[in-house]
C-alpha cells in the first residue's frame, strides 16, 4: 500500500486486481452493515497495535500521539451521529437507537467493505497518509479476531453484571416470601412441599453456575492474538506483550493460524448463554403456568402484561412467553455458529464473518432479557392462600410418613409400602393423612402412634428435610444468607448493585 498519497485505495486489497467487483456481489458480501457496531473494539486495538509499532521504530512519537488521537476521533463516530439524530429528531441522545445510528454510519461510508476498512477511510480523513502506516505488521484476519474477543469480553461482562441483579431479586422475593409454603412437583405432579424461597434459590443455583461458565469462557479467551499476520505471523519484529497488556489481555496468543481462526471463546459464550436461556426459559414456563386459574399461585405484575384486543377480562403472560422465546433464539444462533465452524480448515475463511452476526443477536438478546428480568422479578407477587392449600392437600406428607415410621425402626420398603396403604384409605374416605383416626392406621402398623399427627403437619413436613440443600426452614434460611452474601460480594466486584 502507498504511503504517499493522502488517500487509501478503494478496497485494501486492490492491488493485485483490474476488474471491478460485481456490484451485486460487492453489497452482499460487505459486513459493514453490521460489523459497524465493533467500532469501539476497533478502535482500542488499533490504538494497542500503535504503540508495538510504534516501539517497533515504525512511528514517531509525534507520529504516535497524532494516531492515537486520530483513532479517538474517528471513535466518537457514533456518539456524534447520535447528537446529529438527536438534533434533527428531537429524540434524547440515550433514546437513539442502534438502528439509527447504524443507518447513519453506514450510509456515512458507502466505500467502508468492513469495520477496518471504515476506520483506516475516516482515520486517513483525520491524519491524512499517516494513518496508512497504521496497517504496518498486521493483517484484518488478526484484526477480526481481536475485535471480537474485545466484544465477546464487553459482552461477559455485561451478562454477569445483569445475572447478578437477577439473583440480588430472586434473593431479595426469596427474603419476602419467609416461610411460605408451595408444593413442589416432580413430573408436574405434586409431589413433596418446599418453601417458596427454597424453590426461588434453584435458580439462584443455575445462576451462580451460569455466572462460572460465562467467567470460566472469560478467562480461556483473554489472549490478544495481535502480532499474529495473516496466518503465519507478523513481518515485524512487534513486543506482542506492548498491545496484549494495553487491552488488559493476559498474554499474547502462541500460536499464530490458531489466533486467526480460533472462534472457541464465540462458541464459549453462546454455549453459556444458550445455557443460561434454558434457565431463564424454565423459570419463565413455571410462572406462565403458576399464573394460569387451574394453578392461580402467582399474580403477574400489570406493568409487565398485555391484554387481550378481543376478551376483555385477559391478562396475558408476554414476558414469560417472549423470554421461553429468546431461549429458542439463544439455542439457535449457538448452533448456526458451531454449524459454521465445524467444517473450516486452518487458518480463516471467510465463512467466519457469518459467525459475528450470530454473536450480536446474543449479545443483544442477552442484555434485552436481563434488563427486564429483575424489576419483573420483584413485582411478582404469591398467592400464598392458594400455594398453602395446595402444599397440605393432596398426600404430600406421605413422605415425612413414612419417615416416621423408618425411625421406629420399620424399614423403610415396608415404610413405603405401609404408607401407599394409608393413601389409599384416605382417597376411598376422601381424607388427608392426618384425617385418618389413629385406630385405622393402626390396622397397617402398630407403630402409629398419637405423635404420628405432630410428625405430618407441614413445618415438620418441611423440616424431615434437615441437611444441607433441604426444604427444612432452617437450613433454607442459612442457605438464603450464605448466597446472598456470595452474590453481594461478587456484585461489589463487579459493580452490580451499586
Amino acid at each position: 500500500m502507498s504511503t504517499t498519497t493522502e488517500q487509501p485505495a478503494l478496497k485494501m486489497w486492490s492491488g493485485r486486481f483490474r476488474e471491478p467487483l460485481d456490484r451485486t456481489f460487492e453489497q452482499w458480501q460487505r459486513s459493514f452493515p453490521f460489523d459497524w457496531r465493533l467500532i469501539p473494539q476497533e478502535i482500542a486495538a488499533s490504538q494497542a497495535h500503535a504503540r508495538a509499532i510504534a516501539a517497533a521504530g515504525v512511528l514517531t512519537d509525534d507520529e504516535l500521539t497524532k494516531m492515537l488521537a486520530g483513532l479517538d476521533a474517528v471513535g466518537q463516530r457514533p456518539l456524534n451521529w447520535a447528537h446529529r439524530i438527536s438534533a434533527t429528531s428531537g429524540i434524547p441522545d440515550y433514546e437513539t437507537s442502534n438502528q439509527q445510528i447504524a443507518a447513519a454510519i453506514v450510509a456515512s461510508a458507502p466505500q467502508a467493505e468492513d469495520i477496518h476498512h471504515y476506520v483506516e477511510l475516516e482515520l486517513t480523513r483525520e491524519v491524512g497518509s499517516l494513518a496508512l502506516k497504521l496497517h504496518t505488521g498486521r493483517s484484518r484476519n488478526e484484526q477480526i479476531a481481536t475485535d471480537m474477543r474485545l466484544f465477546v469480553r464487553d459482552a461477559i461482562d455485561a451478562t454477569t453484571v445483569g445475572l447478578i441483579r437477577w439473583a440480588s431479586a430472586l434473593l431479595d422475593l426469596a427474603e419476602r416470601a419467609g416461610d411460605d409454603v408451595m408444593p413442589g412437583y416432580t413430573h408436574l405432579q405434586r409431589a413433596e412441599p418446599v418453601l417458596v424461597a427454597h424453590w426461588l434459590m434453584a435458580y439462584t443455583s443455575m445462576i451462580e453456575r451460569d455466572l462460572s461458565r460465562f467467567a470460566d469462557a472469560r478467562a480461556r479467551m483473554n489472549f490478544c492474538p495481535l502480532g499474529s499476520g495473516a496466518i503465519a505471523g507478523a513481518t515485524l519484529a512487534l513486543d506482542r506483550t506492548i498491545a496484549a497488556k494495553a487491552l488488559d489481555f493476559t498474554a499474547p496468543t502462541p500460536n499464530s493460524m490458531d489466533a486467526t481462526s480460533d472462534r472457541d471463546f464465540m462458541l464459549d459464550f453462546a454455549q453459556a448463554a444458550s445455557t443460561l436461556g434454558l434457565h431463564i426459559s424454565r423459570f419463565a414456563e413455571e410462572l406462565t403456568l403458576y399464573a394460569t386459574a387451574e394453578f392461580g399461585f402467582v399474580d403477574l405484575p400489570e406493568a409487565f402484561s398485555t391484554g387481550s384486543s378481543a376478551m376483555p377480562q385477559k391478562k396475558n403472560p408476554d414476558l414469560t412467553e417472549l423470554a421461553r422465546g429468546k431461549s429458542g433464539r439463544l439455542l439457535g444462533a449457538s448452533t448456526a455458529l458451531a454449524t459454521i465452524v465445524k467444517g473450516l480448515p486452518l487458518a480463516y475463511n471467510k465463512d467466519l464473518q457469518e459467525g459475528q452476526e450470530q454473536i450480536f443477536d446474543i449479545a443483544d438478546t442477552l442484555a434485552g432479557l436481563l434488563s427486564v428480568l429483575p424489576n419483573f422479578t420483584r413485582s411478582l407477587k404469591f398467592r400464598q392462600c392458594a400455594m398453602a392449600v395446595a402444599a397440605e392437600t393432596g398426600y404430600l406428607n406421605a413422605m415425612a410418613a413414612a419417615t416416621y415410621l423408618s425411625n421406629k425402626g420399620v424399614p423403610f420398603r415396608k415404610a413405603h409400602e405401609i404408607v401407599g396403604n394409608a393413601v389409599r384409605m384416605g382417597l376411598e374416605r376422601h381424607l388427608e393423612l392426618g384425617q385418618l383416626p389413629l385406630a385405622d392406621l393402626q390396622t397397617l402398623s402398630p407403630e402409629f402412634a398419637e405423635d404420628f399427627f405432630d410428625a405430618i403437619d407441614i413445618r415438620a413436613t418441611l423440616d424431615c428435610h434437615d441437611n444441607s440443600g433441604g426444604t427444612a426452614i432452617a437450613q433454607v434460611h442459612a442457605a438464603l444468607h450464605a448466597t446472598k452474601a456470595r452474590i453481594a460480594l461478587l456484585g461489589a466486584k463487579e459493580g452490580a448493585l451499586g
